[in-house]
Order: structure tokens, then sequence, then C-alpha cells
């Protein structure tokens, strides 16, 4: 099987497309032959070698991506929850079934600390496989294991939100984009921040009720609490950006709730004072567990929510998809089909 793989020095132009013997699944394992990848931030920061403060600096080879879908092709003694040609999604972070995140949960990210699934053929064990919903494409089931999850886990495993209540939405990227789906079918008033016009048409388009372009309108939190008589947003999720935390503790509502979830370069600092004005409640948002993902995979499919796809290229090409991705100019997710 062909795979890609990257190490030091770090960057798309490292990426190295290989060759080894196709994998074989042993007891409680199956092998799926990958349909389609889609790209996240998470990934072009591992591919640079620098994600979470970089945690790739011991050289190591890796094979990328932790989101995809793909079809079971051979299964192992003993499995019993799968069969050859079932459609799958792999857990992105396997080892947290349910309950608080912890460093062991998080231990195996794939792509990371395990093998990505930059590759034509991948062995799991059974237990970390996720059906795909049958209404969904290829390219859109690979969409879920990363931003849809982080975005469900966003909205929904902090405190309650109802319908009625207000979420501001930084950014047009890929959590942002499922963030404005979760919260359209869960009633929910959107406001979306963004420094295109044109991106604003689009999530208009797909259904956000406000669009606040912060270069022209650098105070953005100043139009938040015009759009809500001045009470202030009830949720706001905030991409790590410069600047960006200390302008949601100015949007936010007393007691209400922010969910960080970015990694933009350049980072965010807050004023103490201004947080404990606010009262907000800050959470750092680290994927979601099993549970998470079948909770959110029966809203998906109620709600025939399909993800956002912008940007098809075939496998072969990840370099170039992940240069897109670094241009940050793309609407949509890239998938790569294999």
């Amino acid at each position: 099987m062909r795979l890609w793989t990257v190490t030091e020095p770090w960057g798309p132009e490292g990426l190295t497309l290989d060759e080894t013997a196709d994998p074989m699944p042993g007891r409680g394992e199956v092998r799926v032959r990958l349909r389609a990848a889609s790209l996240n931030y998470r990934d072009l920061l591992i591919v640079r070698g620098r994600h979470v403060g970089g945690a790739l600096k011991h050289g190591a080879p890796i094979i990328p991506i932790g989101d995809g879908c793909g079809v079971i092709d051979m299964v192992g003694e003993g499995v019993e929850q799968h069969q050859i040609g079932d459609r799958v999604i792999p857990l992105m972070v396997p080892n947290w079934r349910s309950g608080p995140v912890s460093p062991a949960k998080m231990a195996g990210a794939l792509g990371l600390h395990s093998p990505g699934l930059a590759r034509e053929l991948a062995v799991f064990p059974e237990r970390h496989l996720i059906k795909a919903p049958s209404y969904l494409s290829d390219s859109e089931a690979a969409c879920l294991a990363c931003a849809a999850l982080t975005a469900w886990s966003a909205l929904f495993e902090g405190p309650g939100l109802r319908p009625g209540d207000v979420a501001v939405i930084q950014g047009t990227g890929s959590v942002s984009l499922a963030v404005l789906q979760f919260a359209k079918a869960a009633g929910l008033r959107t406001i979306v921040t963004s420094s295109s016009d044109d991106k604003l048409a689009s999530v208009l388009a797909l259904g956000a009720n406000h669009g606040i372009n912060y270069r022209t309108v650098p105070n953005w939190a100043g139009a938040v609490r015009d759009l809500t008589d001045g009470v202030g947003a009830d949720f706001v999720l905030d991409m790590g950006a410069v600047g960006s935390l200390s302008e949601s503790l100015r949007a936010i509502r007393m007691e209400g709730q922010i969910a960080v979830v970015g990694i933009l370069e350049g980072g965010s600092a807050i004023d103490p004072a201004q947080f404990l004005a606010s009262a907000a409640r800050i959470r750092g948002i680290t994927v979601g567990s099993a549970e998470m993902f079948d909770a959110m995979v029966r809203a998906l499919t109620h709600h025939e929510i399909h993800p956002v796809v912008g940007t098809v290229l075939p496998w072969t090409e990840a370099p170039a998809a992940f240069e897109m991705l670094s241009d940050g100019n793309q609407f949509g997710k890239i998938v790569l089909e294999f």
C-alpha cells in the first residue's frame, strides 16, 4: 500500500509518498480501505512539526491526518461489531470512550501519537470505529471525527443552551461552519464574524442570522451588544486569534460561556479584570469522546445535516491540499479522495 509520511524538516513540502506492505488484522481487529480523508488545522500544525508547543520535535516520521472514512475489507478473528463492507469512521481520539478528558484518554490520537489516515489501508481494533451515517457521501463522512465533533462538544457538552439563545461564531473554518449548522438545528440565534464579505454572504445563505466583518467593524463585540439589546451573547466560539479572547469577553453576557477551540498565530492575552467583570465560563475544547460521537451522529442523522465540503482533491495531491489549507482562503472542508 501507499502512504504519506512527514518528518524533520517539517512542512507540507516534506511530505513523502512511500510504499509498504499491506497490513493484516489480528484478533478483534478490522482492516479499513480508506475512501476519503479531510484536513483540519491541527493536521497542518502536525505537518509543520509544532502541534501543541512542538510535540513532534523527536523527529520520528508521522503518517498525518486524523479525520476520514473508509470501508472494512478484512476482519480478524473474534470481530463482532463490524463486518466486511461496513462503511466506518475511525475515532480520532480512540481511547476517550466517555466521561471527562484526561492525558491517558488523549494518548493515541490519530496522525499524532499513532499513524494517521493518509494511507490506503489501516488496521484498527473494532471498538475504535463508528459506523458512518448512510445518508452522507464518503467525503462528507470524512469530516466528522475532528471538526464536527469539536463543534458538538463546544456547543452541547457545557452548560445547556436553549432555543433562542445567541451564539457568536468566530470565522468560517470547518469547526465554525459545523457550529453554525448545529446551532441552527438547535434553534439558536447565530452571529458570525469574518474578514470576508463573500464568506459572510455564504454563511448567511447557510442560515446564519447576522454577519459582522471584523475588518470594517474591529469592535465587533460592540456590534454584538447592539444586536442583543446590550445584553451580550450566551455563547462565543473563540478561535484563539490575536485579541479574540479579549473581544469575546466584551461580547459575552454575564455568566455566558466561551468555548476556545483555535490555536491560531500569535495567541490571545486577556486582562484578568475583564475576565472577572464578565463572570464568563471559559472552556478549552479538545475534540470529544466516543459517547459524544454517538450522540452527534444521532443528531446529524435526525436533521440530515451535511458537512460543508469546499474542495475535493485526489489523495495523491496531499501536499497541494496542505498548502491550500495554509493559505486560509478556502470555504468548507478540504477533502482527499482515494
